[in-house]
């Protein structure tokens, strides 16, 4: 049973990190775009390198499964914060969608938070909980 438990932690990480990663390497190739956007949103661009490093990096340690516990958490709270920037508009459906996407994927790195990476993870080999 530990077996299928942490097969399952490695496969949660995967599928929950996989879209920061893309995300954060997409915001790379579309930097100017992403800073126009986020501006136009009342978030300073000169932000946007922390949240690529954030997304690509942490989405990459997540999978890795790097001092997951942390990362889940901090993940988690920028989801949230993202959730309510970007997608809180209660008129538009699609966006309200979305809303709830967030809190559900925020929802899955506060439950891997409180499971930690597992066996198959740089944190198990480490012998670290972190």
């Amino acid at each position: 049973m530990d077996k299928m438990k942490d097969l399952a932690l490695l496969v949660g990480r995967v599928l929950l990190a996989l879209m920061f990663v893309i995300a954060g390497w997409g915001k790379i190739g579309g930097y100017a775009g992403t800073q126009g956007y986020m501006e136009a949103m009342g978030v300073p661009g000169f932000i946007l390198p922390l949240v690529i490093l954030l997304e690509l990096g942490g989405g990459l340690a997540i999978m890795l499964g790097l001092f997951t516990r942390s990362l889940s958490v901090l993940m988690a709270g920028f989801t949230l914060m993202a959730a309510f920037i970007f997608h809180y508009q209660p008129a538009d459906q699609m966006q309200m969608l979305m809303f709830m996407k967030n809190v559900s994927v925020a929802g899955g790195f506060l439950a891997l938070a409180a499971a930690g990476a597992g066996a198959f993870s740089l944190d198990g080999r480490l012998g670290k909980n972190w």
